[in-house]
């Protein structure tokens, strides 16, 4: 059994077919049938997927009358991308120390005469 609400998470995240039903419940909620409609899955199949997204905290499950609508909850979502921040300031700093670097290289290669490709600039 999964410990933590992120691992939960990127659990529940680690199928397409999932995925896909977070992503249709951001323009709001839907039935069981409505979130199956794309798929070329059973019904039981969607259902257990929909298992999987409720006990991570992804989604909702109402029930009104004969229509059990789920809505997303995107609380857990959050939290992986506070998680994943700390990586893109990563990320970011890695690509601005690549710039510099890049830079002085092109910056000495013209000092010393290099052309585009490395080969000495021939003199007139």
């Amino acid at each position: 059994m999964i410990s933590d609400r992120l691992s939960a998470t990127f659990a529940a995240l680690a199928d397409p077919t999932r995925r896909a039903i977070l992503a249709r419940l951001v323009s709001g909620e839907a039935s069981v049938t409505q979130l199956a409609a794309p798929f070329e899955i059973s019904m039981p199949a969607i259902s257990k997927h929909l298992k999987v997204l409720e006990r991570a905290g992804l989604i909702a499950r109402g029930h009104e009358a004969q229509w059990r609508p789920c809505r997303l909850k995107a609380g857990p979502l959050k939290d992986v991308a506070d998680w994943a921040e700390h990586y893109r300031r990563y990320w970011t700093e890695s690509f601005d120390r690549l710039d510099d670097y890049l830079r002085d290289v092109e910056n000495r290669e013209k000092k010393h005469g290099y052309g585009k490709h490395g080969d000495k600039r021939k003199r007139a």
